[in-house]
């Protein structure tokens, strides 16, 4: 019966998992950012958190639906989802919200999202596998 039980899966170390959800919340932030000094908007501080928490929501629930806890630095077990969850989750969640969904928007999103949120997470797998050889 032992050969049926399963190892149950290593967890990050909390300071691990920590970091990379700081970076990720770090990142969305940037991105709200960016885009509302493109188009010159108003209140910067409120204006950008109402910009973000779509996308905040979206990656939380990535994060949850991908146990990303487990191996947050993994590119394609906590980066994608992440991304993704942002991504679908934050568009989603601006459409029910009445706030602006347009292909020019997603198409800028998709990228930007994407190279952050997935983008450090390939630096530093390429990192640790520079340091590995």
């Amino acid at each position: 019966m032992n050969s049926l039980k399963t190892k149950p899966a290593k967890t990050a170390s909390p300071k691990v998992v920590l970091l990379a959800a700081a970076a990720d919340i770090v990142l969305i932030l940037a991105f709200a950012a960016i885009g509302r000094d493109a188009h010159h908007r108003e209140e910067p501080v409120l204006g950008v958190l109402l910009t973000a928490w779509p996308f905040l929501a979206g990656a939380a629930a990535g994060w949850i639906a991908a146990r990303a806890w487990r191996r947050p630095l993994s590119v394609l077990r906590a980066g994608v989802p992440v991304w993704l969850g942002s991504l679908v989750g934050g568009m989603l969640l601006r459409a029910l919200t009445a706030q602006t969904v347009v292909l020019p928007f997603v198409i800028v999103a998709t990228l930007a999202l994407a190279a952050f949120l997935v983008g450090y997470r390939l630096l530093i797998a390429g990192g640790a596998k520079l340091r590995n050889k």
